[in-house]
Order: structure tokens, then sequence, then C-alpha cells
């Protein structure tokens, strides 16, 4: 579903500033697989999601989503392919907009756009019957501002949007991060929840260890730009944090010292 062929990303070519953010990641997902990608500041983590989502043109290589070759696509032409949530819950929304209205946007993702009314009856109670899963009593407030939603609801909102239309590929960068430890927990929960019953080809970042190993069928570590580690199926289930530790050092012949990850 996903296939990311020998790609290179630099910033600031040619300046002081100069950095090899990604060299030469190759990385192949099946249809169903979700991989959990870890690794220290500046491992490259998110800039690989951005370069799948078209908001970093590659130097080198090539990006393929369900055998189409998307890497001179831009961003917005691959948003039909991709669902994504964000770490800022502010994002991902439009916050001056209600709740059904800002569903009815992700509802229309990559469809041609008409002059009919905009939400139908029918329309209407699919998105009550999808918001009453949240088990948030959204169900209840269709016309509420987004803007007017704590960060958990908001983030909720924002993968129910992502996941409305079965996306090719739904990427999650640390999109927990910002929320307290139980909404957290929930938001997790149902990320989980909808990945399994769509059989969502998914790539998710955490700094979290500890969610890296429990969630997915795979564990992929970055370090300078590389992937270091890709472990999946029975190995996964058997990882503890400390092996994942030992092996990082063993492979990048450094103690990994990111604190936040570690405090996790």
């Amino acid at each position: 579903m996903l296939s990311v062929n020998g790609i290179y990303k630099k910033f600031n070519a040619g300046t002081v500033n100069e950095k090899d953010a990604l060299t030469n990641v190759s990385l192949t997902l099946d249809e169903g697989d979700f991989v959990t990608l870890i690794g220290g500041n500046g491992a490259g983590k998110s800039t690989l999601l951005n370069c799948v989502a078209g908001v970093h043109a590659i130097d080198r290589g090539s990006i393929l989503i369900d055998g189409a070759d998307v890497t001179k696509l831009s961003e917005h032409k691959r948003a039909s392919f991709i669902g994504r949530v964000f770490q800022d819950p502010m994002m991902g929304t439009a916050a001056n907009m209600g709740i059904e209205e800002n569903l009815a946007l992700a509802f229309r993702r990559g469809k041609p756009r008409s002059l009919k009314w905009g939400i139908s009856h029918k329309e209407r109670q699919q998105y009550k019957e999808a918001l009453s899963q949240l088990g948030l009593g959204l169900e209840d407030r269709l016309s509420t501002k987004v803007g007017l939603l704590s960060g958990g609801q908001r983030q909720a909102l924002t993968l129910l949007m992502a996941t409305l239309i079965r996306p090719k590929i739904l990427l999650l960068d640390e999109h927990t991060a910002a929320l307290d430890p139980k909404t957290a927990e929930k938001v997790l929960h149902l990320s989980n929840q909808y990945i399994r019953e769509g059989n969502l080809t998914t790539l998710m970042v955490t700094h979290n260890m500890l969610h890296a190993i429990q969630y997915g069928n795979r564990l992929i570590m970055m370090h300078e730009g590389r992937i270091i580690l890709d472990i999946r199926g029975e190995e996964k289930k058997k990882l503890t944090v400390e092996n994942l530790l030992k092996r990082f050092g063993k492979v990048s012949g450094e103690i990994f010292a990111e604190d936040r990850a570690l405090l996790s």
C-alpha cells in the first residue's frame, strides 16, 4: 500500500544550517500494516511522514501509494489518499465551523463538488452515529463550533474525520503528545479501534516506547535520518523497553539519550 524507495531529504542545503534529514530511506507497508515509528529528536520521523504526505518534496527517490507514483504530486492532490492527525489538536479542523460542517468537509475529501444542498438528513444521521461511538456526547452538539471543544474532544474528532472516508494511508504524528495521560489513552484506544475495524494501513510516530511496543504489528526505529530497526510479528510481541534500548545501542553504537522518550 505504501512504498518509499531510497528517499533523501536535505534542509538548508549549502548553508551552515545544512541538515541531512533523511538518507536513503526505504520502507514498504502492506495493506493493513500498523507501524509504530520511534526515535530520538532529529531522527527523521516527522520528516518521513511529511514527505509521504507531500508537505516536503524529496531530493531523490520515489514514493508510491497503492501502486501509484505520487512523488511529484502536491500535498493537496495526495490528500485524497491520506488521512492525517497532527500533534497539535488545533490542526486538522476548522475552528470557526461547526462539528457537522467539519465532518462534511472530511466526507467530501477527494470527491467532486456540486451545488446540491449542503448536508442531507441521511448524512446528518451518519455523523451522529459515528460521533456516538466516540463516547464524548458530541453527537448532540453538531452545531457547536469546533474551537470550543477541549483538546481531547478535538483530537478525537480529527481522528474521526481522518478515517470517515477510508484512506489508503493513515498518518498519526504524535497525535496524543499534547493531551493529558487519561485523554491520550482514550484517543489511542479509539485509534487502535478504527485501524483494526477498517484494516487501515497506518504509520504512527510516537515518543512513548511502551506505546510503540504495545500498538501495531510492526515497530520501526530511526536514527540520524536512517531506519536502523524494523521489528515485527512474534519478535515484536516479546519486545520490552529494556531490550529495545539494548538493540538500539548495538545497532547505532550509541546510548539512547532522548529524555522525553525515556521518561514516557
